[in-house]
């Protein structure tokens, strides 16, 4: 395809990024690795303050770490060792942000060849216009920037960025300032563009949706710290350690002792606050053979999503969990509303606006929550690291 001419013909080598730094700003440290193979999307997925945007930065050029290799192309533009540290504008990195920064007093066809030499050439023209064409751009060309909506201006500083040919794509929280709709309709264009390129990138994000619908793969970063990497359903789905449950959100982590083992079904049944629940089987269980009379504690994790509320008890369904509680709350959770029903222990369900007028959902009322055995995940409860204080953008 087109995308594919643009950054190397089939069978030449294609860019591999990969590398590792160590910044320290005042009290805050900061440590990340990373290896991305050519066409595939890593998401660094964190809260605000974890070193995200730095990690980016350091690899841009725009901050110089205190230790570190940067390899881009199997061109290494940074390494501490070595002394090498090639300046921003010769490390073939396109750079995406939020803000965009796109020029005002240019038109969009100004913009997008901002960063090539030789910008009135034939074959910069050329270039200009096959962007502007994939990115829906065309007939665009004239207007300026603030003449645009914001999907339009996410296009164009797209379109700026993969203009120079660049060996890796940085995008930093790009949709962040679209609303949601948009947002999912610019992450669809951008994943089917990136399918047919061979450009590694790397995604900044806290948005957990954008996660699993853009990333081949995930890190987890928390306090300057890699806690979990893999592929983004399993590691933000159904994650398996508690700070990383948190950051990806999962609504209800639920203390709960194991009462029996059912291997043959794969499942065991878990008791808490006077509930319940069947969940799945452990893989490794740490009760001792010796010791049978021992409770233990496990964490159970199940996102409000996979709940369904019930004005009757359900019958003839496959759910193995079916538990009766009362409306503690109601509380609006675009696109829709979270309920929290109290079954001994708190549970948070997500409905959406025609199921609370259907079921008349309000406080106090009498409720079913339903949800599958295979819904549930165990997580394992870590014990915090020491941290370093301060802030870390």
């Amino acid at each position: 395809g087109a995308l594919r001419f643009a950054f190397g013909v089939l069978g030449d080598a294609m860019p591999v990024a990969e590398g590792w730094v160590k910044c320290r700003v005042g009290g805050f440290s900061l440590e990340v690795d990373w290896h991305i193979e050519e066409g595939k999307v890593l998401v660094l997925f964190g809260p605000s303050g974890a070193g995200k945007t730095t990690t980016l930065r350091a690899i841009a050029g725009l901050v110089r770490p205190e230790e570190g290799r940067v390899e881009l192309g199997g061109r290494v533009v940074y390494d501490s060792s070595a002394g090498v540290s090639v300046p921003v504008h010769g490390r073939q990195v396109g750079y995406l942000t939020q803000q965009y920064h796109l020029f005002p007093h240019l038109n969009v066809r100004e913009n997008i060849a901002y960063g090539l030499s030789q910008r009135g050439q034939p074959k910069a023209r050329s270039e200009v216009d096959r962007l502007s064409r994939m990115l829906r751009l065309d007939g665009l060309e004239d207007r300026r920037t603030w003449e645009l909506s914001g999907g339009q201006q996410q296009r164009v500083a797209l379109a700026r960025a993969l203009a120079t040919n660049p060996q890796m794509l940085l995008l930093d929280e790009p949709f962040a300032s679209l609303d949601a709709e948009l947002r999912r309709v610019l992450r669809r264009e951008l994943r089917a563009m990136l399918v047919e390129s061979p450009i590694p990138v790397l995604l900044v994000t806290h948005d957990l949706e954008e996660a699993l619908a853009l990333g081949d793969s995930v890190q987890v970063i928390d306090g300057g710290r890699i806690v979990d990497q893999g592929e983004p359903l399993r590691i933000l789905g159904q994650p398996g350690r508690g700070r990383v449950a948190r950051l990806a959100g999962v609504e209800n982590l639920l203390s709960m002792t194991v009462e029996s083992r059912n291997p043959q079904d794969g499942t065991m049944v878990c008791g808490g606050g006077g509930m319940k629940l069947e969940v799945p089987l452990d893989a490794a269980p740490s009760r001792q053979d010796d010791a049978p009379d021992q409770m233990e504690n496990i964490l159970v994790g199940l996102r409000s999503s996979d709940i369904i509320l019930a004005l009757e008890e359900p019958k003839g369904t496959s759910a193995r969990n079916r538990l009766a509680g009362t409306v503690a709350s109601v509380e609006l959770r675009p696109p829709g509303y979270e309920v929290t029903l109290d079954c001994g222990i708190p549970l948070k369900a997500q409905v959406t606006g025609a199921a609370m007028s259907e079921l008349g959902i309000k406080p106090e009322q009498n409720l079913w929550a339903v949800f599958k055995a295979s819904s549930c995940f165990l997580v394992q409860e870590e014990t915090p690291p020491s941290r370093d204080t301060g802030a870390f953008p």
